[in-house]
């Protein structure tokens, strides 16, 4: 589908799109675009959209939602390390209290760099968004937006059952939410689009679903046990996926 990008067009400049329907011309003014139709309608369109010249049809960029995102992920950082409370004493042994709360701020760190990488790489081979799309990134984030209450919970309780299954938990429907979020982008460029091609079966991301499903009942048998498979898992994720950049690169 040949499309306009109006972002792209110089301000105060009018493009003429000739279509079968409705669009007939265009004007970029800043923030926002004037679409003229055939009916002598004038509506503004935000510069975030592509007008496509074939069907009139308008599509949304990615722009907001990938701004939306970063923002909310560095407000979760931000949360997290706030929760490192500053120890009363002056000697090493005032922080001994703490290893438990910076390992769970380490671990948790370490997933949402992960998260963060593995979206910014799933956005590079997309090119415009739909309102499904972003309910599933909305969902993708409320999983996101819960790590940091499990993990202070985990470490203040030094690594208790109930606090490492709930962690696991948490874990688990943002890897299912991510899931979603790649189906949803994929149903939306096609099975043949770059993206579709470079998420494959995504193996990795299955193995991690299971992992974190058999962790969280083992919690309650051996709590440092389900806590290392959660440590495999980022591990696993920190060898470098370049499924996307392979696809990408001409």
């Amino acid at each position: 589908m040949k499309s306009v990008s109006l972002p792209s067009m110089k301000q105060g400049l009018g493009t003429s799109i000739f279509t079968q329907h409705s669009v007939l011309s265009t004007f970029n003014s800043g923030l926002f675009s004037t679409a003229v139709t055939r009916r002598g309608k004038v509506q503004s369109i935000p510069t975030d959209f592509e007008v496509s010249t074939k069907g009139a049809c308008i599509q949304m960029g990615k722009g907001r939602l990938e701004a939306f995102s970063d923002g909310v992920i560095a407000i979760i950082i931000t949360i997290m390390v706030l929760e490192l409370k500053v120890p009363h004493g002056a000697d090493l042994a005032a922080l001994r209290p703490l290893i438990p709360v910076f390992l769970s701020y380490v671990l948790s760190f370490i997933y949402i760099g992960i998260y963060w990488n593995n979206h910014h790489h799933l956005l590079q081979a997309v090119r415009h968004v739909n309102g499904r799309i972003l309910w599933a990134n909305l969902h993708l984030l409320f999983w996101l937006s819960l790590i940091p209450f499990v993990t202070g919970w985990m470490g203040e309780n030094h690594f208790a059952a109930w606090p490492i299954a709930l962690y696991g938990t948490v874990l688990l429907f943002a890897a299912i939410a991510y899931f979603i979020l790649s189906l949803a982008l994929i149903a939306h460029h096609g099975r043949d689009s770059a993206l579709a091609i470079a998420v494959g079966r995504d193996f990795k991301g299955r193995i991690s679903v299971v992992l974190y499903a058999l962790a969280i009942p083992l919690s309650f048998v051996n709590s440092w046990v389900a806590f290392g498979l959660y440590v495999l898992v980022a591990i696993m994720w920190l060898i470098p996926d370049r499924r996307i950049e392979k696809t990408l690169t001409p």
